[in-house]
């Protein structure tokens, strides 16, 4: 760390309490938006992933999205009175699923921070498609509180974990969490949602050049043939408090280099449509993919743009949907929730939003000068998650 690092002050505008006005139904053809499953925005992206945060605590300070200068002692985290109950949380996730929603990822903060998250998970799990199918139900977590909370979250019905871990060096994992959590821990909470059926597992991995780019082969390496993916993700200019700047940022394309040139990889097609990661199989000795051996993925959220086909809507914790990572501003739901609103009135806001939506901010930086962090405010991402 650099003097001038140590000595940065970065001022961080409350975003949470601030929302975008709800629209109203003079921007649909007609009042009432009923759910179809088929709802789009104004580039004709459906809605088909939801993102919930469940607390913006975490039990980390990752420099990267919680650093220890801001979120210190006496930050001023939400009421517990502000936050969504989960019965509020699953009445707009059931509105969100009509309208054609069919993964939901619970996020943070760190969710298993959240009491009693079994009961919600339980709650979210007995939903169904307009088709009838259960939906894909995953959570995000930095995996400290995993070793005894995987058994539970499996019995609930949460399906498929992800887990955020920046490296293997137990020195590096230290300074990055900058609370001293050992990685061990981390990779015993691994081992445990393995034994519990929490598969298939994500490893995310937040890139961030001359801080842990030299554990990108020891990772690698460690996740080959393991039957885990491991995402390597662009350092994203996420919220004002990261202090980002573009030459923090190691391209996925240079990832993929240094990892093929040690394993060869062959590229894959996408799993899913508005898929984030470009997938990579690591190659047989025919230059095929050997599926033993598994898969890497990039997220290359900075250099290479993927807005045109993003099906990802965010609530955070208090209730404000957001429509793409990098927003300013959200939507009050919980105003209509606490406000005796109907299921059919809720639906409408809900299509009325995503319906009006432009989003598509990573588009617009990469055609003009890289972000240097300066300009408008955009929310935390630990108040929405990744």
């Amino acid at each position: 760390m650099t003097e001038r690092d140590t000595h940065r002050v970065i001022p961080l505008q409350d975003l949470r309490t601030s929302a975008l006005p709800l629209p109203t139904a003079s921007l649909m053809p007609s009042g009432a938006v009923e759910p179809n499953g088929l709802l789009t925005d104004l580039f004709s992206r459906a809605l088909r992933d939801l993102r919930i945060s469940v607390t913006d605590r975490c039990n980390f300070r990752c420099s990267y999205c919680m650093p220890k200068a801001i979120f210190d002692k006496d930050y001023a985290y939400l009421p517990h009175s502000e936050l969504l109950n989960f019965e509020e949380i699953t009445r707009l996730a059931r509105q969100f699923v009509a309208h054609g929603v069919q993964k939901i990822r619970l996020t943070g903060g760190e969710p298993l921070l959240r009491k009693n998250l079994e009961q919600l998970i339980a709650q979210l799990a007995a939903l169904r498609t307009p088709e009838g199918r259960p939906l894909d139900l995953t959570l995000t977590t930095n995996g400290a509180l995993l070793a005894r909370k995987a058994a539970a979250l499996k019995a609930a019905g949460l399906q498929r974990i992800t887990v955020s871990l920046d490296g293997l060096d137990d020195a590096v994992f230290r300074a990055m969490n900058d609370v001293d959590f050992p990685v061990a821990d981390v990779l015993a909470g691994i081992d445990a949602a393995l034994a519990a059926g929490l598969g298939p597992i994500k490893i995310n991995m937040v890139v961030k050049r001359g801080t842990n780019e030299h554990q990108i082969l020891p990772m690698a390496r460690h996740f080959r043939g393991s039957g885990m993916v491991l995402r390597l993700i662009e350092y994203m200019d996420v919220g004002a408090t990261n202090g980002w700047r573009m030459n923090d940022v190691l391209p996925s394309r240079e990832v993929v280099q240094r990892i093929h040139a040690d394993m060869p990889l062959v590229q894959l097609e996408p799993s899913n449509p508005g898929e984030t990661a470009q997938r990579w199989g690591y190659a047989d000795a025919q230059g095929r993919h050997d599926t033993a051996a598994g898969e890497i993925g990039v997220i290359s959220s900075v250099t290479q743009a993927f807005c045109a086909d993003c099906n990802r809507a965010r609530l955070s914790t208090e209730g404000q949907l957001y429509l793409c990572l990098f927003a300013e501003q959200g939507y009050d739901l919980r105003r209509l929730l606490r406000g005796n609103s109907s299921d059919a009135d809720l639906a409408s806001a809900i299509g009325r939003i995503w319906h009006a939506r432009t989003d598509r901010y990573s588009a617009l930086r990469s055609a003009a000068a890289p972000d240097t962090g300066t300009g408008a405010r955009r929310v935390e991402m630990s108040y929405i998650g990744g």
